[in-house]
């Protein structure tokens, strides 16, 4: 039998509708469940999408569903979240809330039977990724958040713009905390081949290290900032990374994984480019960091391990109520 493949995404918000609508643009899936709590815009989600695919390149169909109905999906996208307790431009704002949510919901999917892969964008990204994995259980291959695959992304829109190159010119990651307490491995960027030393000794060009990288930890309060939310690089992110599995590319990303004694951390997911492929997180890629890089992925560890231990806090006093 032809084999049908099955999204489905919890929180159909501006993030999750968006997601929604790019892997339908994208022809990379058959079938999309949608489960939502409120029940009315989930509805209309649903009836808004359908209506756009007669528009789409494959034919896919929109279903809405509860947990239980998400059992054999192949990939389950986690998009629930409240981005208004971030005004104060802080994704750790989110935490107790995403907690408190994904404590709620993903025990009702695992024990529908659920055995396929979670790939989480909620925040704090890297711990509610942690937390995902701990509830369902699933081997860490299973288990993967959007992590700094979209600030690799806004890394990219501002070195595109201060050099003038295609965006698809170069090779630059953000690695670290999804949050303020990440950074660009300079030692690891590169313009088809050449480090950014050489690049600015054949161009003239000097890079303000600082500046961009502020530029790419800020690109998504740019955002927020006149709309209140962030949508399309998100949603973009996140249906890159399904396609990225669904159709078994070997491409690699950098996103949200668990360590195993890669970059001296354990029991950590955290953001750095790994291979994605059918079977999800196919290997994490450990790649040598300078002195100084290396100072800086232990305060992106530290900022995580710090949510980790009030996200245990959450849930204690939770229990104790």
């Amino acid at each position: 039998m032809i084999e049908r493949r099955t999204v489905g995404i919890v929180g159909v918000g501006h993030v999750g509708a968006h997601v929604a609508y790019s892997l339908g643009m994208m022809g990379v899936t058959d079938e999309i469940l949608l489960c939502d709590i409120a029940e009315k815009k989930l509805t209309s989600e649903c009836n808004d999408l359908n209506d756009a695919v007669p528009f789409m390149p494959n034919r896919v169909v929109y279903r809405t569903t509860d947990y239980a109905g998400l059992k054999d999906c192949d990939i389950i996208v986690n998009a629930v979240g409240d981005i208004s307790l971030c005004r104060n431009f802080n994704r750790d704002d989110e935490l107790k809330n995403s907690v408190l949510q994904v404590a709620r919901f993903i025990p009702k999917i695992m024990d529908a039977g659920f055995n396929g892969i979670f790939v989480n964008i909620t925040n704090p990204c890297d711990l509610i990724t942690c937390e995902i994995a701990n509830l369902s259980g699933l081997p860490r291959s299973q288990v993967m958040g959007t992590g700094t695959l979209l600030d690799s992304a806004r890394l990219r829109h501002a070195l595109s713009d201060f050099t003038g190159l295609d965006s698809r010119s170069f090779n630059a990651y953000m690695i670290g905390q999804h949050g303020n307490a990440q950074f660009i491995p300079w030692s690891l960027l590169h313009f088809s081949g050449m480090t950014v030393e050489q690049y600015e000794k054949a161009t003239g060009l000097h890079f303000d290290r600082p500046k961009l990288q502020e530029q790419a930890i800020k690109g998504g309060w740019v955002t927020v900032s006149g709309k209140w939310c962030t949508e399309y690089g998100i949603a973009a992110a996140a249906a890159t990374l399904v396609r990225t599995i669904l159709r078994d590319e070997k491409r690699i990303l950098p996103c949200s994984v668990e360590l195993d004694g890669e970059y001296g951390q354990q029991d950590l997911f955290i953001g750095v480019p790994a291979i994605i492929g059918r079977s999800g997180v196919e290997r994490v890629l450990d790649f040598p960091l300078t002195e100084q890089e290396k100072e800086e992925f232990e305060k992106c560890a530290k900022a995580i391990r710090e949510n980790v231990a009030k996200a245990y806090d959450v849930i204690l006093k939770e229990k104790e109520q």
